[in-house]
C-alpha cells in the first residue's frame, strides 16, 4: 500500500523540479534574430494559420531583456556575429537558442570567409532545425522538442551534476579534426 492510495482523490504529487520545468516550458518568450529567408518562415508561424499563441508564444520580443528563447533564422555574417553575441548576453538566464535553417546551423551553401560556419561558434545552441528554408511546421516541431528538453532539465545541484557530466564527456571526446578523418 503506497502513499498514493492513502491520499484523497484530486491530490497530485510531484516535485518542485517537475512544477518548475512545466512552468518554464509553457512560458517561452522568443526573441527573433531573422537574418535571411528563414525569417519569413519564422514570421509565418506567428500568423493565424500556424498560430504559435497555442504554445504561449504569441508575442515575439523586441528587447532581449524580455526574452528567453533566441531563434536565429538565416546566415550569420562575421560582422553580425558580435551583435548576436551581445544580444544573447543581454538575455536573462535561463535562456535557449534555436538555430533555424541550414545556414544558421552550419553556414549552408555559403562556405566563405564572410559567413559564420554555424551559429554555435558564437552562442551555445540547444536545438538545430535543418532545412532551406525549414517549413513553419518544422519550427513548431523543434519548439515542442525544446519544450520537452526544458521540462526535464534539472535544477540546482542536479543541474550542476548534469553540466559536469556533459563537460567531462566533451573533454573525453575526440577532437573534431580527428573525427573528420574517421568520416571519410
Amino acid at each position: 500500500m503506497g502513499l498514493e492510495e492513502k491520499l484523497p482523490s484530486g491530490v497530485l504529487l510531484t516535485t518542485v523540479e517537475g512544477v518548475a520545468g512545466y512552468m518554464r516550458k509553457a512560458s517561452f518568450w522568443p526573441a527573433t534574430f531573422g537574418l535571411a529567408c528563414c525569417a519569413i518562415e519564422m514570421m509565418t508561424t506567428g500568423g493565424p494559420k500556424y498560430d504559435l499563441a497555442r504554445f504561449g508564444m504569441e508575442v515575439f520580443r523586441a528587447s532581449p531583456r524580455q526574452a528567453d528563447l533566441m531563434i536565429v533564422a538565416g546566415r550569420v555574417s562575421q560582422k553580425m556575429a558580435p551583435v548576436l553575441r551581445q544580444i544573447y548576453d543581454q538575455m536573462p538566464d535561463p535562456k535557449w537558442v534555436l538555430a533555424m535553417g541550414v545556414c544558421a546551423s552550419s553556414g549552408g551553401m555559403f562556405n566563405n570567409y564572410a559567413v559564420v560556419q554555424g551559429v554555435d561558434h558564437v552562442v551555445p545552441v540547444d536545438m538545430y532545425l535543418p532545412g532551406c528554408p525549414p517549413r513553419p511546421e518544422m519550427l513548431i516541431d523543434a519548439i515542442l522538442k525544446l519544450h520537452d528538453q526544458v521540462k526535464h532539465k534539472p535544477l540546482g545541484p542536479h543541474a550542476r551534476k548534469a553540466v559536469e557530466a556533459r563537460e567531462t564527456a566533451a573533454l573525453a571526446a575526440a577532437p573534431t579534426s580527428q573525427m573528420k578523418g574517421l568520416m571519410r
